[in-house]
C-alpha cells in the first residue's frame, strides 16, 4: 500500500474512541535505559495519528527493576504505571501462530491498544510455548506476540523487514541489524535465533513445529 493510504488510515483511525499509544519501558532500578527510543517512538506514532506531538520527561521509577507501562491518548494525556518485573527465562520456546497478519496493515507501524490478532494469539498461547509467531499473507515471518525476531543463518544477526510486517520495536532501533526475507521452511535450518522487545532484551529462542 502507498504512503497515503498509510496516512489516511491512521488519521481517520486516530479518533477511535478509547485509542491510545503504548511503550512498555524496562527500568533497571536507576533509569530507563532505552527511553530516547520509546520517546521518539511515542512521538512519531502521535504524529502518525493527526495528534499533538507529545513531549514526555523522563520515568522515574523504584530503585529495583521493574516494567513500565506509558500511554498517551488523542486528547495528550500521559499516564504512567508501574508493575513488577516476573523473573525471566534463559530461553524461549516458540512455535507459529495459526492465524495471519497482513503486511498492508497500517496499524502494524504504530504500537497502540488496536492489536486484537496479537492479544488472542497471546491468549491462546499454548502452556508449552513461551511466544507465537505471525506469518504474513507471503508466508514471510513477521514478528511475535509481544517480541520482535532475530536470526542468523551464518552472516550475522538478520531482523526481518518492517514490509513483512513487522513492529518499529525499540529492541529492534537499538541493535539496528540488516533486515532479511525469513520464511517458516528457513527456521529449521538457521544457525541461531532470537526473539527480544524493550523490556527483556534479547532472547536466546528454540523453534517447536507444531
Amino acid at each position: 500500500m502507498g504512503g497515503g493510504f498509510v496516512e489516511s488510515t491512521l488519521r481517520q483511525g486516530g479518533a477511535r474512541p478509547g485509542l491510545i499509544l503504548i511503550e512498555t519501558i524496562y527500568w533497571d532500578g536507576r533509569a530507563a535505559p532505552r527511553w530516547p527510543l520509546h520517546a521518539a517512538r511515542l512521538r512519531r506514532s502521535a504524529l502518525s495519528l493527526g495528534w499533538a506531538e507529545p513531549r514526555p520527561d523522563a520515568p522515574q521509577g523504584p530503585d529495583h527493576p521493574a516494567r513500565l507501562r506509558l500511554t498517551l491518548n488523542r486528547a495528550g494525556e500521559l499516564r504512567l504505571e508501574l508493575h513488577p518485573l516476573p523473573p525471566g527465562k534463559t530461553e524461549w520456546r516458540i512455535g507459529l501462530a495459526a492465524e495471519r497478519l497482513s503486511s498492508a496493515d497500517p496499524w502494524l507501524s504504530v504500537k497502540s491498544s488496536n492489536r486484537r490478532l496479537h492479544d488472542q494469539a497471546r491468549a491462546a498461547l499454548p502452556p508449552d510455548l513461551d511466544e507465537l509467531i505471525f506469518l504474513n499473507e507471503r508466508g514471510e515471518l513477521a514478528e511475535g506476540t509481544i517480541t520482535s525476531l532475530f536470526f542468523d543463518r551464518g552472516a550475522g544477526m538478520r531482523t526481518p523487514p518492517l514490509s513483512s510486517g513487522a513492529l518499529p520495536g525499540v529492541l529492534r532501533a537499538e541493535l539496528n541489524c540488516p533486515e532479511e526475507v525469513l520464511r517458516a521452511e528457513d527456521l529449521p535450518l538457521l544457525r541461531r535465533l532470537w526473539v527480544g522487545n524493550a523490556l527483556r532484551g534479547l532472547i536466546p529462542a528454540v523453534f517447536t513445529a507444531g
